[in-house]
């Protein structure tokens, strides 16, 4: 006879049904299932304000998912090391099941966990978590991560295609009366003030919305993946990332769609090619992060340790409010502001400028960006930030310092974006609206414009801001 006690499913970054090896295995038992989310601010690097609000949702939108299968989700807050052997006894379950997070803090309280539970007697099973790969299948000759991009990828590639995605369980079987706590009690949400507005607006968490923007985006916009992948004036990307980042799609999803999408046409095949390379960077980074724990805190390059940064709590305030007299600049930190997000190409020109022309530490940036974007993720935020600053794996070289006013005018070339994000510039033509200063008196006036008063003057010259930083590298290659 079967053993028919429950099975708890302990959900972290993988608010879905479909392709949740978890959940799925759970499913086939026939047993009573419990999904269990517990918020455990102490297993890994607590998350931004714009990315609990879109927890928030996430977690009602699965809850309801849930309830139509049959199921429920259960809410608690605390050490997930001590609340599911506590569940676990309660319930008389027999075993709890999880998807794997290859980072360490996740895997040290995993460890915790399964000790717990082996004292109670409770099975534990362990699934293939969010990656294409685990980061112990591609290492070095001497055991170390990969760190160069390129021949990553290819290790990637010539693996062939990840496992098929698993359906979604058809039917589950609750427990009933299991007290959970209500989502309100976390404080997810802002209330006073309510400053979610912009993100209500832009996005619909849940992996029914995720699901619908892949289908779209394979439908659409791959087709110009390519050309428009750059450029913030068009709706070029696939704005999937914080949907992959919460886990409301697999990566294992992303890529079986996109083949079967260039497979049945193959003229997309360049653009989802270049789409999955992109989906590659985010695996990259994910395995930094399984061999570096400390991305977000410590230089990958230890040489940097050594860089001369200036701490200007006034002028990293003027960057962070989109007050820095470049168009491009603002635009982007404005854009974040507003959605909890910015556009790809715009956060490496601004995360540039803040290194590079200001010579702020790349951390004050990646600690701005991790409470500000939706997308915030543990392994991509921080290798990024780093990459940019010259400091991190395949990096870019500190020399090559982004100009934000060419930039602005290849990829912006008539001043949609920055007219979008910052509309007081909205009445100079195109040629001018990357470059506000250079407009004579007339041209302002009569565009409603008072440098200084009505938009800020460049906070540093251009010229100037290269030299500087160049003459930082500098000194730091001698020290």
């Amino acid at each position: 006879m079967p053993d028919l006690r429950p099975i708890i499913v302990w959900l972290r970054d993988d608010l879905r049904l479909a392709d949740h090896p978890a959940l799925h295995a759970a499913a086939k038992t026939g047993a009573p299932v419990i999904c269990l989310y517990v918020l455990d601010d102490t297993a890994g690097r607590p998350i931004g304000a714009a990315a609990r609000w879109w927890l928030a949702q996430s977690l009602r939108a699965l809850g309801k998912s849930l309830a139509v299968i049959g199921g429920s989700l259960t809410l608690r807050k605390g050490s997930a090391a001590k609340i599911i052997p506590d569940i676990a006894r309660d319930t008389a379950a027999a075993a709890v099941y999880w998807n794997d997070i290859a980072q360490a803090p996740h895997q040290a309280v995993e460890k915790q966990l399964e000790a717990a539970l082996v004292k109670h007697g409770v099975e534990t099973q362990r699934f293939p978590g969010d990656l294409l790969v685990p980061p112990a299948a591609i290492r070095t000759k001497e055991g170390r991560g990969v760190r160069v991009f390129t021949p990553f990828w290819r290790r990637v590639l010539a693996m062939g295609d990840p496992p098929k995605p698993l359906p979604a369980p058809k039917a589950l079987q609750a427990v009933p009366n299991l007290a959970g706590d209500a989502l309100e009690r976390y404080g997810l949400e802002p209330t006073r003030p309510d400053w979610a507005g912009g993100l209500r607006d832009n996005w619909t968490p849940g992996e029914a919305a995720a699901r619908a923007r892949l289908r779209d985006f394979l439908k659409t916009s791959v087709r110009s993946y390519l050309g428009n992948r750059d450029r913030p004036d068009r709706p070029g990307t696939s704005g999937l990332s914080p949907h992959l980042r919460f886990g409301e799609i697999s990566p294992r999803q992303v890529w079986h769609a996109a083949r079967f999408a260039a497979d049945a046409e193959p003229a997309l095949g360049p653009g989802v090619e270049k789409f999955l390379s992109e989906l590659g960077w985010r695996e990259f980074c994910r395995h930094l992060l399984f061999d570096m724990p400390e991305l977000a805190s410590q230089n990958l390059q230890g040489g940097f340790n050594a860089f001369p940064w200036k701490h200007d709590a006034k002028t990293l305030a003027a960057w962070q409010r989109g007050r820095t007299g470049y168009p491009v600049v603002d635009a982007g930190l404005r854009e974040l502001w507003h959605t909890g997000v910015m556009h790809n190409r715009v956060r490496m020109v601004v995360a540039s400028f803040l290194v590079k022309h200001l010579l702020i530490d790349w951390r004050d940036g990646e600690s701005w960006f991790w409470d500000t974007l939706v997308d915030a993720d543990a392994g991509s935020n921080p290798a990024n930030w780093q990459w940019v600053a010259g400091c991190g794996a395949d990096a870019a070289p500190f020399f090559r310092v982004f100009n934000p006013v060419l930039q602005g005018e290849k990829f912006d070339p008539d001043g949609v974006y920055v007219r979008r994000w910052v509309s007081e510039l909205d009445g100079l033509p195109a040629k001018l609206i990357h470059q506000p200063w250079r407009a004579t008196p007339i041209e302002l006036a009569s565009a409603g414009i008072e440098l200084g008063k009505t938009y800020p003057e460049p906070i540093v010259d251009h010229a100037r801001g290269r030299e500087r930083a160049l003459a930082a590298y500098a000194k730091m290659r001698k020290s």
